[in-house]
C-alpha cells in the first residue's frame, strides 16, 4: 500500500514548471555517513546491504536528514547496484574498498541474466518507500532513483568502480553488440524498477549518470543519452504523469539541452556546470545543482559567496538547489546548517 503523495511541495512545484524563490532544497548522499545517528543505524545493521534491504533501517536513515534540516525533498535510502544484484550478480560492500561485483564481460555472463527482477531484492526497497512516504510531511517529497544503464555497467563489466571506467569503455570498443546487449537489458530493467518505485510512492525519479563526463561524444549519445531517451519513454508509456530529473555528471552544455528536450523535469548540474550558458536551459526544464561538495567542507565565507552565485545566476528561472554531487562523509554538519539557512535566506 502506498502512502500518500506529496501536497504543497515546492520541489514538485519547481519540477512542474514553476519558479520558486527561495528554490527547494535537497542534496544528494543526504541520509549518510556525515551523519552521526547514521553511523548508529549502520553499526546496527552490521553490513551496508543489510540496511539497504531491511525496510526498517532503510526508512529511518533516509527519514532522518528530514527530521534534521527539513530539506524540501527525501531520497529513498538505496544503492545504485541494487539492479545488478537483483539480475543474480555477486555483489559486496568491502570496508574501505567500496562495491565488488562478480565481472559480467562476455556473451554467456549477459545471457544469464535473468529478465525479472529479484522480488526478495527490490522488493524491500519498494516497501521503504511505502513506509517512508507514509512518514513523511505531506509538504515533503520523496525520490526515488536508478543508476543509469552506463554507470551500472561501467561497474558491472570491472567488478568494481575505476578511475577512467577504462574496462567497460573497452569492452564496448571492442564489442559495441555485446555491450549493446547488457546495455538494453539494463534499460528493461531499470525501467520496471524505477516504476515499481513510483508505484510504492515515490514522488519523482533520478537516474544517476555518474560516469557520463568519461565518454567522447559519439559515445555519449549511444551509451548514455539513447538508453536515457528509452527509459523516460518506457516511464511514461506506463506513467504519463511520471516525473523524472536526469543527472548525467560531467555532461557537456550541448549535452544537457540534448536530455531537456527530451522532456524531463529536471537535469542535474555538477559543480563544473557553465551557469551562465545554462541559465536559458532553465526556461525549459528545472535545473538542479551545483554546489561543489569540497566548497561545502572548507565552510567560511567563500561557501556563502558562493550560494549566493548560484542563487543569483539562477535567479528567475527554475532552480533546485542541490550540491554538483554527493556530499561527502566528512562534511562538518555545522557547513550543511549554514547551507540550509543561505540557501533559503531572501535575495
Amino acid at each position: 500500500m502506498t502512502g500518500v503523495p506529496a501536497e504543497r511541495s515546492s520541489f514538485l512545484a519547481v519540477l512542474d514548471g514553476d519558479v520558486m524563490n527561495p528554490p527547494p532544497l535537497w542534496m544528494m548522499r543526504q541520509a549518510g555517513r556525515y551523519l552521526p545517528e547514521y553511523r548508529e543505524v549502520r553499526a546496527k545493521a552490521g553490513d551496508f546491504l543489510t540496511l539497504c534491504y531491511s525496510p526498517e533501517l532503510a526508512t529511518e536513515v533516509t527519514l532522518q536528514p528530514i527530521r534534521r534540516f527539513d530539506f524540501d525533498a527525501a531520497i529513498i535510502f538505496s544503492d545504485i547496484l541494487v539492479v545488478p544484484h537483483a539480475l543474480g550478480v555477486g555483489l559486496r560492500f568491502e570496508t574501505g574498498e567500496g562495491p565488488r561485483l562478480d565481472p559480467v564481460t562476455d556473451a554467456a555472463a549477459i545471457a544469464a541474466l535473468p529478465d525479472i527482477l529479484d522480488p526478495s531484492r527490490v522488493g524491500p526497497v519498494y516497501e521503504a518507500i511505502s513506509r517512508t512516504r507514509a512518514a513523511l510531511p505531506r509538504s515533503t517529497a520523496l525520490i526515488g532513483f536508478c543508476g543509469a544503464p552506463w554507470t551500472v555497467a561501467t561497474y558491472m563489466v570491472a567488478g568494481r568502480g575505476t578511475d577512467d571506467q577504462g574496462p567497460a569503455r573497452l569492452l564496448a570498443l571492442r564489442e559495441p553488440d555485446l555491450f549493446q546487449r547488457l546495455i538494453d537489458h539494463l534499460v528493461e530493467t531499470s525501467v520496471t524498477h524505477l516504476l515499481a518505485q513510483i508505484e510504492a510512492g515515490a514522488d519523482a525519479v533520478q537516474i544517476f549518470d555518474t560516469w557520463a563526463g568519461v565518454l567522447d561524444p559519439i559515445s555519449f549519445e549511444r551509451w548514455c543519452f539513447d538508453p536515457l531517451a528509452r527509459i523516460a519513454a518506457g516511464i511514461w508509456a506506463v506513467k504519463p504523469d511520471a516525473r523524472i530529473i536526469a543527472f548525467p555528471k560531467g555532461a557537456s552544455s550541448k549535452a544537457l539541452a540534448r536530455i531537456a528536450a527530451l522532456g524531463v523535469n529536471a537535469v542535474g548540474l555538477d559543480w563544473t556546470a557553465d551557469r551562465t550558458a545554462l541559465r536559458k536551459l532553465g526556461e525549459k526544464t528545472a535545473l538542479q545543482g551545483n554546489l561543489d561538495p569540497l566548497r561545502l567542507i572548507a565552510g567560511g565565507p567563500q561557501l556563502d559567496e558562493e550560494i549566493l552565485r548560484i542563487r543569483s545566476d539562477f535567479d528567475g528561472v527554475r532552480h533546485i538547489f542541490n550540491l554538483g554531487h554527493g556530499i561527502r562523509p566528512e562534511t562538518p554538519i555545522a557547513h550543511v546548517e549554514r547551507l540550509v539557512e543561505k540557501a533559503r535566506a531572501p535575495l
